[in-house]
């Protein structure tokens, strides 16, 4: 693939902000590997947008304060000729002018809530530029763990039994509810319903314990989970590539927790914390026999297609390690670390697969671009010409 200039974009207000940074910087480097200019688009955990050549350091992180004070606020812009840039909307001097920065592609390295959740991809479809990772649809519906399983659960794909409900229905029907959850039968998990990186995932082994943990999680979500827990548990882990036309899987992975949860700690702060979700500890290929890994590997591709995904996705699946059966537990539409360490087993190096991601999203956005968009009426002169009063009645 020619050089390219990428834009960048991570950070966000989510719980996952600094593991998007990380992911971030790993991404950055992989480019660079090939070639490619990084325009990095820094978003704050207030919302504010930012850039600068320090934002691709870790190092800066250190003092994000002081950090913030070299970069310089930015957003969309769409120019004259039609051409979508970075604008820079301050400036740092009283007669300096503002700048503006082109790209080619767009790469979302958010983890967690708006960055990941359809929000910033329907920003990119607004502006009509090209993006890598799943669109709008398969980026709401991978963030929202129940609406990803009902999906799964009527197509007819194994998902295990769960109880789900916002904070107005556990306020007013919380007795229902934890009879609801009782039936389950314990040990149930307790997961707000659209975060990742196991925060606010606890593990209850009675009705008291859930119903603390329940309201543990409403800090985080304004919906709550909890799911049937399968025991003896072991965590299997794909990745796939492509777009819903065409995919193809990863090696399997099985990741090793300190517990029977995998939790945030586990996943980013073992090893060396600057690597995120590659320096987890996990067994690959998984111990597996190949019967039960093409198995896997199919319904993950399936998965994927069904939920119109894009780009790299990382699925995950609870298994019993005694019976051998296998659950869809949820997608990461932008996994941590982009799961380039199961593709390095696959044979395909990180730059080499943010070069697949690249080419899908340029693909993509070639093939909107060539059907119509707009349609040809003289509908609103005729209504005009009516004036308002003629519109009353007449849709």
């Amino acid at each position: 693939m020619s050089s390219k200039t990428i834009l960048l974009a991570f950070g966000g207000a989510s719980p996952e902000h600094e593991v998007s940074v990380l992911t971030a910087m790993q991404v950055a480097a992989a480019l660079q590997e090939r070639n490619h200019t990084v325009q990095p688009l820094y978003i704050s955990k207030s919302g504010q947008w930012y850039t600068g050549p320090k934002f691709i350091d870790l190092k800066s992180y250190q003092d994000i304060p002081k950090l913030l004070q070299t970069g310089t606020r930015c957003t969309f812009a769409q120019e004259d000729s039609g051409r979508v840039v970075l604008m820079e909307t301050s400036s740092k001097g009283l007669f300096s002018k503002s700048r503006s920065y082109t790209f080619d592609v767009v790469i979302p390295a958010f983890h967690g809530s708006d960055g990941e959740n359809g929000s910033f991809q329907g920003l990119c479809e607004q502006f009509n530029v090209p993006y890598a990772g799943s669109g709008v649809t398969g980026s709401a519906i991978g963030m929202d763990k129940l609406t990803a399983k009902a999906l799964c659960r009527a197509a007819g794909y194994p998902v295990v039994d769960d109880v789900g409900f916002n904070e107005p229905e556990w306020v007013s029907q919380k007795e229902m509810l934890l009879d609801q959850i009782d039936a389950l039968g314990y040990p149930v998990f307790v997961k707000p319903v659209t975060l990742g990186s196991s925060i606010g995932v606890s593990r209850a082994e009675n009705r008291t314990e859930a119903e603390h943990h329940i309201e543990s999680s409403f800090r985080y979500d304004s919906r709550v989970m909890v799911e049937k827990g399968v025991t003896p548990l072991m965590e299997i882990n794909c990745s796939v590539l492509g777009n819903p036309e065409s995919a193809e899987p990863s090696v399997l992975e099985h990741p090793v927790g300190s517990g029977e949860i995998l939790s945030f700690q586990d996943k980013y702060q073992r090893g060396d914390t600057g690597k995120g979700m590659a320096s987890a500890e996990r067994i690959i290929p998984a111990p597996l026999d190949e019967i039960t890994t093409a198995s896997i590997q199919s319904v993950a591709c399936d998965i994927f297609r069904l939920l119109q995904c894009s780009g790299v996705a990382r699925l995950d699946f609870l298994m019993n390690s005694g019976t051998g059966t296998f659950f869809f537990n949820e997608i990461n539409t932008i996994p941590g670390s982009f799961s380039f360490y199961l593709w390095q087993h696959s044979g395909l190096n990180f730059p080499e697969l943010l070069d697949r991601m690249i080419s899908l999203a340029i693909q993509r956005h070639s093939q909107k671009n060539g059907r119509v968009r707009s349609y040809e009426t003289n509908l609103l002169s005729q209504k005009a010409a009516r004036g308002l009063k003629g519109l009353k009645g007449s849709k």
